[in-house]
């Protein structure tokens, strides 16, 4: 006697073992790059660009320049992206290209150090001006830094409608916060002179090893886009369309920045830009006073916490890769069908940032140095992702 089965009794997905669904928009994966990408970065970089730029002609010409090397190299993974959609990203693209041992070492380097490093550094930078405002005592930077990673790890872990949510949110904020700096910049006459001491050797000449410096800081700041990769195959409107996604940022990232310095230069000018150690700070004291100062930290704490949160949001993806291939790690590619999240793998990684946090509290430049040193790992698979094309 044959059994009556339906279709669905054995065959359907409990939540919990489920796989990446497309279902996010491109407004939802645009908002995700253009808040990773703005960081904390373009508050300062722009005076080590301006000290090594010979005039204000090269000093936008970097960021021009910045803006059409980041969308060349965004063509080359939506390209990846759009043939090869998984939430593994990197990770996919490098098994594909060198095999599962090669990208084995890419993951765990992620979910070890450069990824759970950066998600650390970025909570410790809003923790840090949260501190100035708010101090809770001798390790309050360490404080707001885990309950920060906390938080955002549980808006994660509550579903992805929560996490893209926090993140519109997030960026809103964030670009109210860059058009009053733009305003004032560009419309608010200083209320008291602007003191400038004449950089060393003065800035009217640059060696081409100086415009090369001016340039690796210009790129830093458009640090981030090779993240789209691992949302690629959440893309409602499918993987093909990531190529939009990325130019549509990158050319919002760079119209922001161009606006941005172009506040900067009008106040400070490129000498002032050039000798300043907080050019968002000097201008903003310049224009709006001490009032403006107090604006210019909550939008860099704010800054960080847009590209935390999409770090956290990324982050988890390739975890989630590396537990789907990998048996010992298996608990790490389970995903949860109804949250649309690899929770395991959102858990793991903040209680790794979490315990990198406290590491920084009591070895802070133990902790730097451990940062830096991931910088060429990064640089090096990176370079490798770009190959594998």
């Amino acid at each position: 006697m044959k059994k009556n089965i339906s279709p669905t009794s054995n065959t359907s997905l409990s939540p919990a073992d489920a796989s990446p669904k497309p279902v996010l928009r491109l407004i939802d994966a645009m908002v995700l790059i253009v808040g990773l990408v703005i960081g904390a970065g373009i508050f300062r970089a722009p005076s080590v660009v301006a000290a090594n730029s010979p005039d204000s002609a090269w000093f936008f010409g970097a960021w021009v320049l910045g803006g059409v090397i980041s969308l060349i190299g965004a063509l080359c993974y939506s390209e990846l992206s759009s043939t090869f959609p998984n939430a593994g990203g990197d990770y996919h693209f490098l098994k594909i290209a060198f095999g599962k041992r090669f990208s084995f070492l890419f993951a765990w380097s992620r979910i070890t150090v450069t990824q759970t490093g950066s998600i650390a550094l970025l909570a410790f930078i809003a923790g840090d001006y949260m501190t100035r405002l708010l101090p809770l005592g001798i390790y309050s930077s360490a404080l707001y830094a885990i309950g920060i990673v906390l938080l955002l790890t549980l808006f994660n872990v509550l579903g992805i409608q929560f996490g893209t949510g926090l993140q519109k949110f997030l960026t809103s904020l964030q670009f109210i916060g860059i058009l009053v700096i733009v305003l004032a910049g560009l419309f608010i006459e200083p209320s008291a002179p602007v003191t400038v001491m004449e950089p060393s050797g003065g800035i009217g000449l640059s060696s081409s090893s100086s415009i090369s410096l001016a340039l690796i800081f210009v790129l830093l700041t458009f640090g981030g886009w090779n993240e789209a990769a691992y949302i690629s195959s959440e893309l409602r409107t499918g993987s093909r369309n990531m190529a939009l996604v990325l130019i549509f940022s990158i050319l919002i990232i760079t119209v922001i920045y161009l606006l941005i310095n172009m506040a900067y230069l009008e106040v400070l000018g490129l000498e002032g830009m050039a000798a300043s150690n907080a050019v968002g700070v000097d201008m903003m004291r310049a224009t709006l006073g001490e009032k403006g100062v107090v604006l210019i930290g909550v939008l860099v704490s704010l800054s960080a916490l847009t590209s935390l949160n999409t770090t956290i949001f990324t982050g988890a993806r390739s975890n989630y890769a590396l537990g789907k291939d990998f048996r010992p790690l298996a608990f790490l590619g389970k995903w949860n069908g109804a949250k649309s999240a690899p929770v395991n793998s959102l858990i793991l990684q903040g209680l790794i940032a979490t315990a990198l946090i406290i590491f920084g509290a009591f070895t802070r430049n133990g902790f730097e140095s451990m940062v830096d040193f991931t910088a060429p790992v990064f640089w090096f698979f990176f370079l490798c992702t770009g190959l594998s094309l």
